[in-house]
């Protein structure tokens, strides 16, 4: 009887662009704290612990931005689908900016059916176990995961995006960069479709009442996610944050249309690390993150100055929401 054989099971391919340095993020950090307004990027949020903390965001009552762009996608799913296409052509490349764990890219994947699936974060070792669970439903597809820091610069190998691609930035991340930043972003985005289009989550202007609730819910798993930044600053430094020093602040900024957390002392305090210390006054702020909320007229023009051609819509019956596909 003749013997069976099987054909190897395909594995991810994982490329690491960005190498994370410690010692450059301790500078960059301590560079933000001593700082005349003292800041730290957003992106130390993500220890394993904020990284949970943020799923536990996402689940709450008051955070509307997950569940009403799912909703969206729900509800127009196979249009938006077909108008991607009609930009990148059949089995496109699908960039996933920000992937984390995949699952809003796998949502979209029978309606696409991407040939190649490339997974962007900013390491790959955040992504090697969502990958390796989806190439074995998808044995037919190419995946990849690049490790890489968009937020400084978006720019691939080029035999990943060797045809017009969909890149896909879902969830409203957009928001936390500058203006300047968001269009500088858009435009590698549109280079990096290469003719194809890109498919973007942005969260809309609305009543500040719900912005705030929405970034300062009432079990405080939001203050818990940006106090848990402290504890990450004092593995990261050396530092002697205390938590219970420090209270969590979400307020909307009319003037610039975003919503921004702050941690405010709650006396006059010195931390210290290492290589220096800051005095905080009673009452003065670390800027942890910026959220921009967009009208969306002002949004299109962004991605028209990009250099897009086309703008589509789709938005949720509130108004809350909007997913953007952007071609030409």
């Amino acid at each position: 009887m003749p013997s069976l054989t099987h054909a190897p099971m395909p594995t991810p391919t994982f490329i690491q662009q960005h190498q994370i340095d410690d010692r450059v993020l301790a500078d960059e950090a301590a560079a933000g704290l001593l700082a005349p307004r003292a800041h730290v990027s957003p992106k130390f949020f993500y220890d394993p612990l904020g990284s949970r903390l943020f799923d536990a965001i996402t689940e709450l009552p008051e955070y509307y931005p997950t569940r009403t762009e799912a909703a969206i996608f729900q509800a127009h799913g196979a249009a938006i689908a077909d108008a991607a296409l009609a930009a990148t052509g059949a089995a496109p490349v699908l960039v996933d900016l920000g992937a984390g764990n995949c699952a809003k890219a796998a949502r979209l994947f029978g309606l696409l059916a991407p040939r190649r699936y490339v997974a962007v974060d900013i390491s790959v070792a955040f992504l090697r176990e969502s990958l390796l669970a989806l190439q074995r439903e998808h044995t037919a597809m190419e995946m990849v995961g690049v490790g890489l820091d968009f937020s400084a610069r978006l720019h691939l190998p080029p035999s990943l995006a060797d045809s017009p691609a969909l890149v896909f930035y879902p969830g409203s991340s957009i928001g936390n960069f500058s203006p300047d930043d968001a269009l500088r972003l858009v435009r590698e985005a549109r280079a990096t479709a290469a003719g194809g289009a890109l498919l973007i989550g942005v969260d809309l202007l609305k009543p500040a009442a719900l912005l705030q609730a929405a970034y300062d819910d009432e079990l405080g798993v939001t203050a818990a996610f940006n106090l848990n930044l402290l504890s990450h600053l004092n593995r990261l430094l050396g530092a002697d944050f205390r938590v219970r020093d420090w209270r969590h602040v979400a307020l909307f900024n009319a003037a610039d249309s975003r919503i921004e957390m702050h941690l405010e002392a709650r006396h006059a305090i010195t931390v210290r690390w290492p290589t220096g210390e800051r005095h905080f006054a009673a009452g003065e702020r670390i800027h942890t993150e910026n959220s921009a909320k967009w009208a969306p007229e002002a949004f299109e023009a962004l991605l028209r100055a990009a250099g897009f051609g086309a703008v589509r819509r789709w938005t949720d019956p509130q108004g809350w929401f909007a997913v953007f596909l952007a071609t030409g």
